[in-house]
């Protein structure tokens, strides 16, 4: 069976797409900085694709209706925003936004390490709570 027109319109663009956009386009290359820290840039990336096209009849005689003369085109745009740049120092990983903040960016921001301060406390008092109560640990006496 023949292909459509339509199709090989269709594949060349998304394979057009496909070359100007691909993972590192999202996540960019890492870039070592003097101080030992790597630094990688984020992008936001948005793309559209449209194509279409129709068949109508030409002036000429045709014998068979799929080869009636075909018109058609596709298009495609595609828009690349910087977001931030993840910045890797000394086993941390932090996010530096290319937009300024908002009060509840930092918020979010700051989350995961306030987690982690609450459960290192709480592993603490823990800890604390059992040796307190361990059974080599001299009992209160009774005498008051």
């Amino acid at each position: 069976m023949d292909r459509h027109p339509i199709e090989g319109i269709m594949t060349a663009t998304m394979e057009n797409i496909r070359d100007m956009v691909d993972v590192s386009t999202v996540v960019g290359e890492p870039i070592a900085a003097p101080d030992g820290s790597t630094v990688i840039p984020v992008s936001r990336l948005s793309f559209g694709f449209v194509a279409g096209g129709g068949e109508y009849p030409g002036s000429r005689k045709i014998e068979t209706p799929a080869q009636s003369p075909f018109a058609g085109g596709a298009g495609a745009g595609v828009s690349v925003h910087p977001m931030g740049f993840i910045v890797l120092t000394q086993g941390q990983a932090r996010l530096l936004p290319a937009q300024p903040y908002t009060p509840l960016d930092r918020a979010i921001e700051l989350l995961p390490q306030l987690m982690a301060e609450i459960r290192d406390a709480l592993k603490n008092r823990n800890a604390k709570k059992c040796a307190s109560e361990a059974p080599d640990a001299p009992s209160p006496s009774p005498e008051g």
